[in-house]
């Protein structure tokens, strides 16, 4: 990799000049400047202002040549007839400069000409996208992808975070549907994959270095075996300075989390003895939910609530509460936050809706300068509240949950919320915590995501998210938990207009949910398609043991199941194991003649439990299998239960042997394996009824999750 440190000052003269005169887009001769400043290869190239300067130009640069205007005004060349290639002569030069001049004062009579560009062909080679966008929620962002006119035909672009390292850049060579192209295909040569990646981090760091850079956009950049070249630089400028988010160490967000989570003392704002009201529901909860520590209602029309000593005011009440829990209208709020800020009260649990969802953003914005003049911390407003259960805090006006286990879920949504709570008590899953974040005011996804990543109650964190405040908190906090524990993400809005009117090709195809999906994925985040499937992945993660390999080996007793979750097994990214001899030798010798060992082992639906015990047992004993895939199906020579007793037992016996592989099962037949798989999922085997994409798509999910914590 080329390692030449890039000259800042020649690019920040180029830069200052340009906005001095109040431009917004850098002519081709400036962005040679910065592109040589940088190390980024381009053509040979200079400026001709008549028809003989072109002439010679191109004699000294060596035929063949390309012409292009230059003009302030002008940045899409081609639509204003501003491009010839392919010049071989002076007398097609000497007509090019002349019809590309008439072209553009025709397209835009007002557009400054300030010259006609003479410009080296480029070599021939596959033609790719670099470039870079500025996003909303990420900042600077690089693109690659293939280039030319396939850009807006294919839209084949990967994003990662700008800067990029190398192993960034190297992955968006393959993360690209296309990639096979860059690798050579019908004995073709592959390009030069080490410039091609060095030349992606190049730009980004251009990108990174420069907040005024809004857009780069390489294209075409021609690759082949011999090394890189950009024909074409289009960079775009902005005055526009982002707004600085308040940002708080992971210290300080560990310290206010830790009491939020676990608090000793609760105040209930809002307080009321009367049924139907949220402060009535949340005091219930709390009581009725077995919370330990101190409850404080305040309510200034009241002595006592449900057995409580009321207070006036929270100034009031006595010690120091961890937590203040709002249960009043909105138009009260400010007034109480500042007692709760003079109070110490470090988090304020804001259920009260009435803020920025309703239009209501001076009011929003008022208490969140009232959370930072006083260090409040603000979860909320318009949320649901919020479940500890290892703390058997339940602050919500929602209906109660307690059985603890290792999953936190979150959501912005309180109809998300209460689906979550359905599913965890529907299917007995034992959760950490349940959070709603609502306008997300202040705390928000990374916060949280910061605290359960060092909860030593939470195995796995789930989260649906409309948006993000601060991509780069989230993904920092994402990649530092991501080692620890799975991260799951249900990202809303997957097929909203996506394209913003941009002024190159690489801002055009920054839709919002291509560019999400490509930075969780580079934070190492699983990404869930559905509600269903995030809250099945997150049920399922903490049971299935980590993988140690990539051979995965499906065993059924139903050839047409067998092919079903072969095509899982493959939609999902992970391997059918190629059986070696012996191995097929020893599972042939488990099933009848007219059965069929390879990958899938099928061992047909007349079999006793014995004969799936055997197979099994062959699968976790043979250290070259690192998955099973186990397909059943209802008969009453093996019933449903009999099946789930006999490979909960087999895998209880190994797992106590130190065999520990992931096992998950598609269980068809009657209501009876709904039973069944209920219990293979209590006894760590992940198993659903009447599917065979779910219990592998759990399977795929949790490789995801160990291919980007570095576990395999």
């Amino acid at each position: 990799m080329d390692s030449t440190e890039p000259n800042q000052q020649a690019v920040r003269a180029v830069l200052d000049a340009a906005l001095a005169e109040g431009r917004t887009a850098l002519t081709a001769p400036e962005g040679k400047a910065v592109t040589d400043a940088y190390g980024i290869p381009t053509p040979a190239e200079a400026l001709a202002e008549t028809v003989d300067d072109a002439v010679a130009l191109a004699d000294r640069i060596g035929f063949p040549v390309a012409l292009k205007i230059v003009s302030p005004e002008i940045t899409h060349k081609t639509d204003a007839g501003g491009v010839r290639t392919g010049l071989n002569s002076p007398a097609e030069v000497r007509g090019a400069f002349l019809s590309i001049v008439t072209n553009v004062r025709a397209y835009d009579p007002r557009a400054r000409i300030l010259g006609v560009q003479v410009q080296q062909m480029v070599p021939a080679g596959t033609e790719v996208l670099i470039g870079t966008v500025t996003d909303p929620t990420f900042g600077k962002l690089v693109a690659f992808g293939l280039g030319g006119v396939l850009v807006e035909v294919l839209g084949d672009v990967t994003f990662r975070l700008a800067p990029a390292s190398t192993d960034d850049a190297l992955s968006m060579l393959d993360g690209i549907r296309a990639a096979r192209i860059l690798r050579g295909v019908r004995g073709g040569a592959a390009v030069d994959r080490e410039a091609l990646a060095a030349l992606v981090v190049k730009v980004s760091r251009l990108a990174g270095d420069f907040p005024e850079i809004a857009e780069v956009d390489l294209n075409p950049v021609f690759a082949s075996e011999n090394g890189v070249m950009a024909a074409d630089v289009r960079i775009l400028l902005t005055r526009e300075v982002p707004v600085a988010r308040r940002r708080y160490t992971r210290e300080e967000i560990l310290a206010s989390m830790r009491r939020l989570m676990r608090p000793r003392s609760v105040a209930v704002i809002g307080a009321s003895a009367e049924e139907g009201k949220i402060g009535h529901s949340v005091m219930r909860n709390l009581i009725d939910g077995g919370f330990p520590g101190e409850i404080h209602p305040v309510n200034p029309k009241a002595d006592d609530i449900l057995g409580r000593k009321a207070y006036k005011s929270v100034m009031d009440v006595p010690g120091e509460p961890d937590v203040a829990v709002f249960a009043i209208p909105a138009g009260s709020v400010p007034a109480a936050l500042e007692e709760v800020g003079r109070q110490g009260i470090p988090n304020a649990v804001l259920i009260p809706s009435g803020f920025a969802e309703t239009g209501e953003h001076e009011l929003q914005a008022r208490i969140v300068s009232i959370g930072e003049e006083y260090g409040v911390r603000l979860l909320g407003p318009n949320i649901y509240g919020y479940y500890s259960t290892w703390q058997d805090l339940c602050a919500t006006f929602c209906t109660p949950y307690d059985v603890k286990g290792g999953v936190a879920l979150t959501s912005q949504s309180g109809g998300i919320g209460m689906a979550i709570l359905g599913f965890a008590r529907t299917t007995r899953t034992g959760v950490s915590a349940i959070v709603g974040l609502g306008n997300k005011a202040d705390l928000d996804e990374d916060d949280l995501l910061t605290w359960f990543g060092e909860d030593p109650d939470t195995e796995c964190v789930a989260m649906h998210l409309e948006d993000l405040k601060d991509g780069r908190a989230f993904v920092d906090a994402a990649r530092a938990t991501v080692p620890k524990k799975p991260v799951v993400v249900l990202k809303a809005g997957r097929t909203a207009a996506g394209a913003r009117a941009a002024g190159s090709h690489t801002g055009a195809l920054a839709g919002d949910d291509a560019v999400y999906d490509d930075i969780l994925r580079q934070a190492g985040v699983i990404r869930a398609p559905g509600l269903n499937e995030m809250l099945e992945y997150a049920r399922a993660l903490p049971v299935l043991p980590t993988p140690q390999g990539d051979n995965v080996v499906i065993i059924t007793g139903a050839g047409g199941s067998g092919v079903l979750l072969s095509d899982a097994v493959v939609d999902n990214g992970l391997s059918l194991m190629e059986i070696p001899p012996d191995l097929d030798a020893a599972f042939r010798a488990l099933i009848p003649p007219f059965g069929a060992a390879g990958n899938p082992v099928d061992i047909t639906g007349g079999e006793p439990p014995s004969t799936y015990e055997a197979a099994i047992r062959l699968g976790l004993e043979d250290p070259r299998i690192h998955a099973l895939v186990l397909g059943y199906w209802h008969t009453i020579v093996t019933p449903p239960k009999a099946f789930a007793e006999l490979t909960a037992r087999v895998v209880a016996e190994f797992r106590a042997r130190g065999v520990r592989k992931p096992v998950v099962a598609s269980l068809a037949g009657d209501a009876e394996v709904e039973e069944a798989c209920q219990y293979l999922f209590e006894r760590g085997v992940v198993a659903y009824p009447y599917t065979t994409e779910k219990p592998v798509a759990a399977l795929g999910a949790k490789y995801r999750w160990a291919r980007a914590a570095g576990l395999l």
